[in-house]
């Protein structure tokens, strides 16, 4: 891996110095806190090409990013209105055609009426670089993705309550190739909750998940066109004890499609987290998922991935924090019963990181972290095999 030049390293020194300095300075008020922040990134396969791949020369580059925002905190009688906006310029060393300017705003208002009725209101907005991992091109491939959302629970009961919610989300890519998976997504539900005195949570939700491609002008691709997803899984969160929590969302789905009936499937489907505490400086946190997901090719939509992950925190000190993490995930990609692949249709990627975060006042951080991931791909779907690592230093301070 290259090392970073002496006189980036002093640059971010110096920088780091003067968001420290500057975090000394008081909170502008109780509601509204800007921050700003810087990173730096280095990653040796940045377009995560095959080992073999060829006619590209240059593999590695480094990523500078700048960041501003605000954080919005505010009650507003028995409400709370909490969001933030944040932009970022972010330029590379050698693909400076892929220099871009990020945005990234929320916004969610917890409302609440009487001591039955509570719910949120809110939304997202949010443009970065698409990642390279489906899509490999040194052309400029920005997506933007948009939520609104709006949910609402009655506590009918001291113990009971019920409960629904609409979501919709959008996703816009700037890339003409890629314009072929432009979607918006509906996501309807309704459930009800237990609610022990513990402050555990058992219930059971029925979803119904509507989503179409919005720009089917630009493709004869086979596999794009609508899809419903109905799903009724099992909605917990277990205070197993002061030290163990367990959250579940899984059951069953079925996902069908307008056309191609052979591609529907249904099965097992859902997360399930558990955090564990065992001590006061040290967490671990473990995931497993089974779960329809949406595939950023020109080839294929669809598939669905079955993983598992790992993490753990350690609090060194008051201001200095470890962590470790590692991930492992296989897509199984959607096929027609009369279309018969010459091979797996599977992929497989596995992940790891390890970083530490230093707090030297309550507004300021800085950290360091580093990254590897390695993908098992499937030429016949274009989804690559490929190796990559990196390094990445950022800083921040909260005024």
């Amino acid at each position: 891996m290259s090392s970073i030049p002496p006189s980036r390293l002093r640059l971010l020194s110096a920088a780091v110095a003067l968001l420290v300095c500057a975090s000394a300075r008081a909170d502008i008020s109780d509601t509204i806190h800007p921050f700003v922040a810087i990173g730096y990134t280095y990653d040796d396969n940045l377009l995560r090409l095959p080992d073999d791949f060829a006619g590209v020369t240059q593999r590695s580059d480094t990523a500078r990013q700048a960041q501003a925002g605000l954080i919005v905190d505010r009650p507003i009688g028995r409400q709370r209105l909490t969001g933030s906006a944040k932009v970022s310029r972010v330029t590379f060393d050698h693909y400076n055609e892929l220099d871009y300017n990020g945005k990234d705003f929320k916004g969610d208002l917890a409302w609440q009426l009487g001591n039955r009725f509570s719910g949120n209101l809110g939304g997202t907005y949010q443009q970065t670089l698409t990642p390279f991992t489906d899509f490999h091109t040194s052309e400029r491939n920005l997506r933007v993705q948009r939520q609104e959302y709006v949910n609402g629970a009655w506590r009918l009961h001291p113990s009971w309550q019920v409960r629904s919610g609409y979501t919709r989300s959008r996703y816009e890519y700037e890339l003409q190739a890629q314009s072929i998976n432009n979607r918006e997504e509906d996501l309807t539900e309704v459930g009800f909750d237990f609610l022990a005195a513990s402050g555990s949570r058992f219930g059971l939700v029925a979803r119904r998940l509507e989503g179409k491609y919005t720009n089917p002008s630009r493709t004869n691709a086979l596999f794009r066109d609508g899809y419903t997803q109905d799903e009724l899984k099992a909605n917990v969160r277990w205070n197993f004890s002061a030290v163990t929590q367990l959250n579940v969302l899984a059951g069953y789905a079925k996902r069908e499609y307008e056309s191609l009936s052979g591609r529907d499937s249904s099965g097992a489907n859902g997360r399930v987290t558990l955090l564990w505490a065992p001590l006061n400086k040290v967490k671990f946190t473990v995931d497993g998922w089974r779960n329809f997901a949406a595939v950023e090719s020109t080839l294929v939509s669809n598939s669905l991935n079955t993983g598992a992950s790992v993490g753990a925190t350690w609090d060194i000190s008051a201001k200095l924090q470890a962590n470790a993490s590692m991930r492992r995930e296989e897509r199984e990609f959607e096929q027609l019963s009369t279309v018969v692949f010459d091979g797996d249709v599977t992929d497989r990627t596995r992940g790891a990181t390890l970083g530490l975060t230093y707090a030297p006042t309550l507004q300021s951080q800085v950290s360091l972290s580093a990254f590897r991931d390695n993908r098992d791909g499937n030429t016949l779907l274009r989804t690559n095999s490929y190796r990559a690592k990196g390094l990445s230093f950022n800083a921040s301070v909260q005024f």
